[in-house]
C-alpha cells in the first residue's frame, strides 16, 4: 500500500500546536505566564531557523505535563481543541487527506510535537498512523522525559524506517510526504514525491531548485 505522510503543523493545520500549547497555557496560567512566554517564543524562533536543540527544548515543554494529573491534562486539551485547533483548521487540508484515502493509500502523520498534544488531533483528522515525539508515562503520569527517538529533522527519518521495519508491507512502495518546514528537508529528500506546503522562505527556495511541488491548503 503507498504511503501519504504528512507534516501536522502549519501543514495541515494553520499554526504550530506545541508552541500554541504553550500559549495556551500562560493564557489559563498553569505556567509561569512571562518566563515561560519568552522561553516558549525563543524556542520557536531557534526551530523556524532550523536551529533548535531539541533535548533542550522537550525538558521545557515536558516540563508541565509532569506537573499536572492526566485527568487535568485531558480536560484542558479539551477546552485546547475547542479555543485553539478549532480556530487553525484547514478544510482543504481535510480535503487532500481525503484525496489520497480515495486511491487508497495509508495516510501517516510525522511530527516533531509530543503526542499529548498531537494525539488528538490527528484523530480529528482520521489518519491511519501517528508518529511523534513520545513523552515517557509511568503509572499514568508523564515523567517529563522522553521515551526514544525525537521525532525532529533527522530523527523523522530514523522514526519511519523504525516503523518500516516493523511494518514490512510498505517498505518498497511510493511515499509521499508533505510539509512547511526546512527541518524536514532530510525526509523530504528520502521519499518518492516531496511535496513543500505554505512552505518557509528556505524550504521555498529548496523546493523550487529541486523542482518539487509547491501547494497552499489556506484559503
Amino acid at each position: 500500500m503507498q504511503l501519504a505522510i504528512f507534516d501536522l503543523d502549519n501543514t495541515l493545520i494553520g499554526g504550530d500546536s506545541d508552541h500554541a500549547w504553550g500559549e495556551f497555557l500562560v493564557q489559563h496560567e498553569h505556567v509561569d505566564g512571562e518566563r515561560y512566554r519568552s522561553a516558549n517564543d525563543r524556542f520557536y524562533q531557534d526551530y523556524q531557523r532550523g536551529e533548535l536543540d531539541i533535548f533542550a527544548y522537550l525538558e521545557f515543554a515536558l516540563e508541565p505535563l509532569a506537573q499536572l494529573s492526566r485527568g487535568q491534562l485531558n480536560n484542558l486539551h479539551r477546552e485546547f481543541m475547542q479555543e485553539v485547533v478549532s480556530e487553525i483548521w484547514l478544510p482543504r487540508a481535510e480535503e487532500l487527506i481525503s484525496r489520497h484515502r480515495r486511491q487508497g493509500h495509508h495516510i501517516m502523520i510525522i511530527t516533531a510535537t509530543n503526542r499529548f498534544v498531537v494525539e488528538p488531533i490527528a484523530e480529528r483528522l482520521g489518519v491511519d498512523s501517528l508518529l511523534a515525539t513520545e513523552p515517557e508515562e509511568v503509572e499514568g503520569r508523564f515523567t517529563g522525559k522522553v521515551v526514544g527517538h525525537p521525532c525532529y529533522q533527522g530523527g523523522k527519518v530514523v522514526r519511519l524506517h523504525q516503523w518500516l521495519e516493523q511494518n514490512p508491507g510498505f517498505a518498497g512502495d511510493e511515499k509521499w510526504f508533505y510539509s512547511d518546514s526546512i527541518n524536514d528537508l532530510p525526509l523530504l529528500q528520502e521519499v518518492d514525491h516531496p511535496v513543500a506546503v505554505d512552505p518557509c522562505p528556505r524550504l521555498q527556495a529548496e523546493a523550487e531548485k529541486r523542482g518539487w511541488p509547491i501547494i497552499s491548503l489556506r484559503d
